[in-house]
């Protein structure tokens, strides 16, 4: 559920490395058949950051990397037989020009979280939230203020009283803004910049809420998976065996012990017995298609699927791909 690999800036640049990629490899990755199940759509833009199941409306949620908005894929009742067709649901004018990027719903509320920000400046960050129903902005949170500092809203997650939590992955923090749109705190803390600065170049990005009251994030380019206890805004990195969690972007919380952790090359099954203290990599999957860039995770029915940003050809057509690990 965009900086960001749900990072923008880090994004762009693969694509633009992958630009450089041979056509003819470019075209035999695009013939390669993916061998789990696939929901393909044609699209208004290039670049969707993250794709979240509705379950209520039966549709996949998709955030406007270029441009900024959000819209709907609703899946045929004949099997999804064929390319599926996007439809915008949000334009928002006073959000003209920025990205959209993490999304988030807000079930008992009936609220679609939005995180925006200035894909290559990273001057303005902020939190937007729209009504399901009619689909009218709620609020409109400014993260960045005045503030000469540069930011990234990323990614962002929300929990049982409806507060918002929000990734900054070029300043190495975490907003919290209430239920009715305030900014009210910053958490923070030395663990969240590792040392080198190659590891920061993409900071914190993906989050979760998790029901025993704590939030789980990934920082993209150490590939550190933090615990931060709502209680007391205590920070702990969760110790990781059995692979890396480097490049990871879009998280997705499969159960209290489970969680998906989007990315390129691979996305990863990171399972805890211990309340995430520690955790472990139980699995992989690839969709073979490095040049589409997975960004995000969302499950729908069951079963997961992962976005990936990059669209391809004249009606550019996305991905989302079931991932089985």
């Amino acid at each position: 559920m965009s900086p960001s690999f749900c990072s923008g800036r880090f994004s762009v640049a693969l694509f633009l490395v992958i630009s450089a990629v041979p056509i003819s490899y470019l075209v035999s990755l695009e013939r390669a058949v993916p061998s789990t199940h696939v929901f393909s759509y044609h699209s208004s833009g290039f670049f969707r950051e993250c794709a979240k199941w509705d379950d209520v409306g039966r549709r996949f949620l998709v955030s406007f990397m270029d441009g900024g908005g959000i819209g709907e894929v609703v899946p045929s009742d004949d099997g999804d037989i064929g390319a599926l067709r996007e439809v915008t649901l949000v334009k928002d004018a006073d959000l003209a020009g920025n990205a959209s990027l993490g999304i988030a719903i807000d079930r008992d509320r009936n609220r679609l979280l939005v995180a925006v920000a200035d894909l290559l400046g990273n001057r303005y960050s902020a939190l937007a939230a729209y009504d399901m129903s009619t689909w009218r902005r709620v609020f409109l949170a400014e993260l960045s203020g005045q503030s000469k500092e540069k930011s990234f809203a990323d990614d962002v997650a929300v929990d049982a009283r409806g507060n918002a939590y929000v990734t900054d992955a070029k300043g190495s923090k975490i907003w919290k803004v209430d239920v009715n749109g305030e900014l009210v705190s910053t958490i923070e803390s030395p663990l969240f910049t590792p040392r080198g600065w190659y590891n920061n170049l993409v900071a914190l990005n993906g989050i979760v809420y998790h029901p025993d009251g704590f939030l789980i994030v990934i920082h993209t380019f150490s590939g550190l998976l933090y615990k931060i206890d709502l209680t007391d805004d205590k920070v702990t990195v969760v110790e990781v065996t059995g692979g890396t969690l480097r490049f990871g972007d879009g998280l997705e919380l499969l159960s209290r012990t489970k969680i998906v952790v989007a990315g390129s090359p691979s996305a990863k099954l990171v399972e805890s017995s211990d309340g995430w203290r520690t955790a472990t990599v139980t699995g992989w999957f690839s969709t073979g298609m490095v040049h589409r860039i997975v960004s995000s995770a969302t499950v729908k029915e069951g079963r997961v699927y992962l976005n990936h940003i990059v669209g391809f050809g004249s009606k550019k057509r996305h991905l989302l791909v079931e991932a089985v690990f």
